[in-house]
This record gives C-alpha cells, sequence and structure tokens, in this order.
C-alpha cells in the first residue's frame, strides 16, 4: 500500500512540475515580441565589411 502511494504521489508531482514548466514557456513566448534588427544602418554590418575588405588586401 505505502509503495502505491509513493508511486502515485511521485507521477502526481511530475504531471503537475510538466504541466507548470509548459505554461510557463508558452507564457514567455507570447508575452514577449522577437523583433529582428533592421540590416540598414547595422554599425556591426558595417565593421564586418571593413575587416573583409582589410583582410582582402
Amino acid at each position: 500500500m505505502s509503495v502505491t502511494l509513493v508511486l502515485v504521489i511521485a507521477v502526481a508531482i511530475c504531471i503537475l512540475v510538466i504541466f507548470v514548466s509548459a505554461l510557463t514557456t508558452s507564457k514567455a513566448y507570447t508575452a514577449v515580441k522577437h523583433t529582428v534588427d533592421p540590416l540598414e544602418d547595422n554599425p556591426h554590418l558595417e565593421k564586418m565589411k571593413q575587416e573583409e575588405e582589410n583582410q582582402d588586401k
């Protein structure tokens, strides 16, 4: 009887943990707006182009 009770409690805890992690992950993806930096006027791209030009010379 006690082994069965421990098994049931362990399974319930596992299901609860999976449910809570799925819930928080879905909230994180819907609450945060993911954006992409524009290519125009990007200082990092200009620096990379200059470094490529310097390497070619």
